[in-house]
């Protein structure tokens, strides 16, 4: 459930989601490596509406000590640039969680789609071992069809949806081959087509509103796995 509080002049003060259940305290203090590109990042919002972020809150909520989430994401990264990334990076040797949304950039500069197979299938691979070799404990998230943004407009925006759809078919794939979670994002983000509250102020981007449903299905996959 998301839920939004209303400031002065019908603006929005905060937007936070609830999980259908709460649980007891627990004594773990569970780590989050979140991989990705301008929407791990939450280009265009605060960095409180970012996915990321309001997922841990969501879990922090629900009586999980979580540390916040550590992001290896950048505006514009394809799967090579976040790969790169990865490298010049100091992370943990392991997270409890991690997530994986990557692929955008490549179908926007209109890279081969066999070459983004194989970079996204080495990411997941760094992704599992990154989650201590569980892929219970890594979620793929599916990518975001720009093409019914405003940023589309004078841009065949079915072509562009026939591509994001191709790329996902890609990770979803790979996704199921290494036995990992899936989660479909890019159906929340073509409602954005009739729900302009899901775009941010640069009309590209995805609002804290559309970032919070993501984290909600994101923090209840989460919870289904999560170890105490």
């Amino acid at each position: 459930m998301i839920m939004l509080l209303q400031g002065s002049g019908n603006r929005p003060l905060f937007l936070f989601a609830t999980l259908p259940y709460i649980r007891a305290m627990s004594s773990k203090t569970y780590t989050y490596l979140a991989l990705g590109d301008s929407y791990t990042i939450g280009e265009g919002v605060p960095v409180y509406e970012s996915f990321p972020y309001q997922m841990v809150q969501l879990l922090r909520k629900a009586g999980y000590a979580m540390h916040a989430a550590e992001i290896v994401a950048k505006t514009g990264w394809t799967t090579d640039e976040l790969q790169t990334g990865i490298r010049h990076t100091h992370l943990l040797p392991s997270y409890n969680v991690v997530s994986l949304l990557i692929g955008v950039n490549n179908q926007y500069r209109g890279r081969d789609q066999q070459e983004y197979a194989g970079q996204f299938e080495s990411l997941l691979q760094q992704a599992v071992i990154f989650a201590d070799n569980n892929p219970l404990h890594v979620f793929v998230l599916s990518i975001p069809d720009w093409g019914v943004t405003p940023f589309a407009v004078g841009r065949d925006r079915a072509a562009i949806a026939r591509d994001i759809d191709a790329f996902n078919a890609i990770n979803k794939s790979i996704a199921e081959k290494y036995k990992v979670n899936y989660i479909d994002i890019t159906p929340n983000t073509r409602q954005a087509a009739i729900d302009t509250t899901l775009l941010a102020e640069d009309q590209l981007h995805y609002s804290g509103k559309a970032h919070a449903a993501w984290a909600t299905e994101l923090a209840e996959g989460i919870q289904k796995i999560i170890v105490t």
